[in-house]
């Protein structure tokens, strides 16, 4: 894997940040990161865990911006802050019957997973721990439709399987994957087959079913993603040694909370319909009462940790078992890394592994 170098495509403020960060980590004392230590620093250095966790998540922030900046060139906002793409009008229409200000909303989630990234990666070098770098696997290829830059891509957008078994979960008073409950799909023909949430060319901007479809299949998604950036940060905080490392987790946990509000709250907003090109039926979600009510965006008080406990509303899933290999296992069922190679999926994996493989108590380092 190679290292010590923000992706060349986090051309933002930001990836300068990183640049300077991990030269900085490299002459001690030179500049105001490494001359007034973090916590964590000052008392020893990051366990091997810490740092693992750390290359986990900066590997899956990395990921995501990648995602959002697909979905940035389309539907979204170029500009200095998310550089890239010229924007697709039919798309970005298609997108906007979800919301109005779908391409801001768009445009600043992909901001924030460009900070995550850089910021995940500056603190790991600032420690003198190894950085991440995925730039080789930027093998995939980029949608020909009008507006996407024509660029090699890490995640696959056009291919997508998407569990929308978070729209239930959230409404359940009596089940959690925590649990082994496994809730049924909101949308279930996202599941049952491969569907793009970006055009693949500007053959897919027509009929207006089929592409307001393809805006439909994105809205879900968008939330898919989000949700299990939600979980996933609650679920490997509780591995790790460093409070400072927690704040970390902590933080930009909270952050993937609220986008995963946002776009759920966006989702109930698509339109029934079924596309006419391959049947794809997008239900009233309103027409079976609270299980997919569109308006129930806040979590509905479930079991946890004992059944013998009061229900109580929570994030969910939360167990911390095997959580990244979880994570990966989930967004390759996606259909993100279709068309990856096996180095990427090597590379992922342990990654996973050694974060899984963090423990909270004592220095392992």
């Amino acid at each position: 894997m190679e290292t010590n170098e923000q992706s060349q495509h986090l051309t933002s403020r930001r990836s300068f940040l990183v640049k300077g960060a991990a030269l900085g980590a490299g002459t001690l004392g030179a500049g105001r990161l490494l001359a007034d230590p973090s916590p964590a620093f000052a008392s020893g250095g990051l366990t091997k865990g810490d740092a693992a966790i750390l290359r986990f998540l900066a590997a899956a922030e990395i990921l995501e911006t990648d995602l959002w900046q697909q979905y940035n060139e389309l539907a979204g906002i170029q500009d200095s802050e998310v550089p890239g793409g010229s924007g697709n009008p039919d798309y970005t229409e298609a997108v906007a019957v979800l919301d109005e200000d779908m391409d801001q909303y768009i445009h600043d989630n992909t901001d924030d997973e460009i900070s995550h990234a850089a910021f995940i990666n500056a603190y790991l070098a600032a420690h003198g721990k190894q950085t991440v770098n995925l730039d080789k696997f930027r093998t995939l290829p980029s949608s020909k439709a009008t507006g996407a830059q024509q660029i090699g891509r890490l995640t696959n957008l056009m291919q997508l399987t998407v569990d929308t078994s978070y729209w239930t979960r959230y409404r359940s008073d009596s089940q959690n994957p925590d649990f082994g409950d496994v809730l049924p799909q909101a949308v279930p023909g996202l599941a049952a087959g491969q569907f793009p949430a970006i055009p693949r060319s500007d053959d897919d901007l027509s009929p207006p079913d089929h592409l307001q479809a393809i805006a439909n299949t994105a809205g879900f998604h968008f939330a898919f993603i989000e949700q299990g950036g939600t979980s996933l940060y609650a679920e490997l905080a509780q591995r790790v040694t460093h409070s400072e490392v927690l704040r970390i987790l902590l933080s930009i946990g909270g952050t993937e909370i609220m986008h995963f509000q946002t776009w759920h709250d966006k989702a109930g907003n698509a339109p029934p319909l079924t596309d006419p090109t391959n049947g794809l039926v997008f239900p009233d979600l309103n027409a079976d009462g609270e299980a997919t009510q569109t308006n129930l965006i806040m979590p509905e008080p479930t079991i946890f940790l004992d059944r013998k406990f009061p229900i109580v509303s929570i994030i969910r899933p939360t167990e911390t078992q095997g959580a990244a290999m979880g994570a990966v296992n989930a967004l390759t069922a996606d259909g993100l890394f279709v068309g990856q190679s096996p180095e990427f999926f090597a590379v992922l994996t342990g990654l996973a592994k050694a974060a899984d493989a963090a423990r909270h108590h004592g220095k392992d380092d």
